[in-house]
């Protein structure tokens, strides 16, 4: 990061620090065993200094933020005051079944989310598809239904901004029966496939699901919450990355996959439909 960026990127979650605070520049300065006119300069954009680095441990400390938080290096706060960990892995489900994904939603709320699934958006599954593949998976029915019900609630808020990028091929596979979903009735297939023209078109543009040709580009599951961290999907673990750098790259992998899309978000109810129309089963679509 250049130099004066840096230091501007300082000041201003130095001015945050103060102005949470409440206290006044003398008292502020004590707290981190400078004088008032060290704190003036600190926070005025005459010059590109930083203070010294037992200052700024010492403020990090005090105020109970990351030093990753304070250079620019991390978007999370890291409350505990400790430099936290650039790359993390972190289970999918606590103890009580709740997860993390819909902790780290909630931190991104009003952020952009970007999301490449590993199937079937999970967001767009009907019931009969979630206790399909919750009994060919060691996850629990409930906690799944109930992952996916806040999935919807929360693309339903007017600050949500989501992006869905995954292969074409998948929905295709789907469509056929065949892969793991082999043994995925056609009539639930078909009503899947409804269900989630349905629900793209209620939740577009707030939710807009791009599908690109999956054999010019390849992705790991994977989402983006914000600038504040990227969840990269293996199974029952996320491999958590909290710098910065690395959410940027991801982001930017994210935006190409996007360039290569296929079929687009205003196109993707239609070709569901499309795809469901292939099947026999009657089933009624309510739209």
């Amino acid at each position: 990061m250049d130099k004066r960026n840096l230091s501007d990127l300082f000041r201003e979650r130095l001015k945050t620090l103060v102005h949470r605070s409440g206290e006044n520049h003398s008292a502020f300065a004590a707290t981190i065993g400078i004088d008032r006119s060290a704190l003036s300069q600190l926070l005025s954009g005459a010059n590109t200094r930083l203070p010294r680095a037992e200052t700024l441990a010492t403020l990090a400390v005090e105020h109970n933020v990351s030093l990753d938080w304070l250079l620019g290096l991390s978007q999370d706060e890291g409350l505990t005051g400790d430099i936290r960990a650039s790359l993390e892995i972190e289970e999918g489900y606590g103890r009580d079944g709740d997860t993390l994904l819909a902790k780290w939603h909630a931190e991104a709320a009003g952020t952009k989310i970007r999301y490449v699934p590993a199937g079937i958006p999970d967001l767009l599954r009907t019931d009969a598809l979630i206790e399909y593949e919750v009994g060919i998976s060691n996850k629990s029915l409930e906690s799944q239904v109930d992952e996916t019900q806040y999935r919807i609630d929360y693309t339903r808020r007017p600050e949500t901004d989501m992006e869905v990028c995954m292969p074409r091929h998948t929905l295709e596979i789907f469509a056929r029966g065949l892969g793991v979903w082999s043994g995925f009735p056609d009539r639930e297939r078909r009503a899947q496939l409804l269900h989630m023209a349905r629900l793209l078109d209620d939740l577009y543009p707030t939710l807009r699901l791009f599908l690109y040709d999956g054999r010019l580009r390849y992705s790991v599951p994977y989402t983006i919450f914000g600038p504040y961290r990227a969840a990269i999907y293996v199974g029952d673990l996320y491999l958590v990355l909290n710098a910065t750098q690395p959410i940027q790259t991801l982001a930017r992998h994210f935006d190409n996959l996007i360039r290569a899309a296929e079929v687009n978000p205003h196109e993707t109810a239609a070709f569901a439909r499309r795809l469901a129309k292939f099947h026999n089963a009657p089933v009624v679509d309510e739209t």
